[in-house]
């Protein structure tokens, strides 16, 4: 009779996921250098392999197609988005929800002009459905994490619940910023002053010109 081998077992290795992690990263970031070069029209799995050095295999293992490789690009742009909603604010410093939109596009059009990838995968006119409808799932999650910081520093009143008032706002705003990267190639301050002022204002119709400010923040 064979006596059953007590010995543990081995634990298995994390190396194919840190790899296949990496290998991700490197195909993103060959991607966003080809967005900035030559927009969405230069991308392609083999332009991007070509890029990152890597056989077109590669790329097709981890992005079935272009749309797919461009959705993973978007959600990295709008993790850098939720990022910005999460950097500490100065509560002392508010004196008005206006301070507080202003602060948050302020941000937000920093990374616009820091990264030319998101300015061609939000901003630019590339008619790919796969990622317009991706950028707006994510102005949703925007929206609602918008409206949670709003909350945290100002008594809100009661909002409609069949109107996503904090997405709608961001992608009006957005509206103006693409305006400016379609006749510029970037935001200009004008444009960029007028993106805020839409935003401010359709957030004007469902929040009062003062809003009572928490004593603290909440949460």
């Amino acid at each position: 009779m064979k006596i059953p081998d007590s010995s543990p077992l081995p634990t298995p290795s994390r190396k194919p996921r840190a790899s296949s992690q990496a290998r991700i990263a490197q195909i993103l970031r060959a991607a966003r250098e080809l967005l900035a070069a030559q927009g969405v029209v230069g991308l392609s799995i083999y332009s991007v392999a070509e890029r990152a050095g890597i056989p077109p295999s590669s790329v097709y293992h981890f992005f079935a197609n272009v749309p797919a490789l461009l959705e993973a690009l978007t959600a990295d742009v709008h993790s850098a988005f939720r990022s910005s909603l999460e950097q500490p604010v100065d509560h002392l410093a508010l004196n008005s929800w206006q301070d507080l939109s202003r602060l948050i596009e302020r941000r937000m059009l920093a990374i616009y002009e820091a990264d030319p990838a998101a300015r061609q995968l939000i901003l630019a006119q590339h008619g790919l459905t796969e990622v317009t409808q991706a950028d707006r799932q994510h102005d949703t999650e925007l929206g609602e994490l918008m409206q949670v910081l709003f909350e945290r520093h100002f008594h809100l009143p009661a909002l409609p619940d069949d109107v996503e008032v904090f997405a709608l706002a961001l992608e009006l705003g957005d509206r103006v910023y693409a305006r400016s990267v379609h006749l510029h190639g970037r935001i200009t301050a004008r444009m960029a002053e007028e993106g805020m002022r839409v935003f401010d204002a359709y957030l004007g119709l469902y929040l009062p010109p003062f809003l009572p400010k928490r004593e603290q923040p909440n949460g």
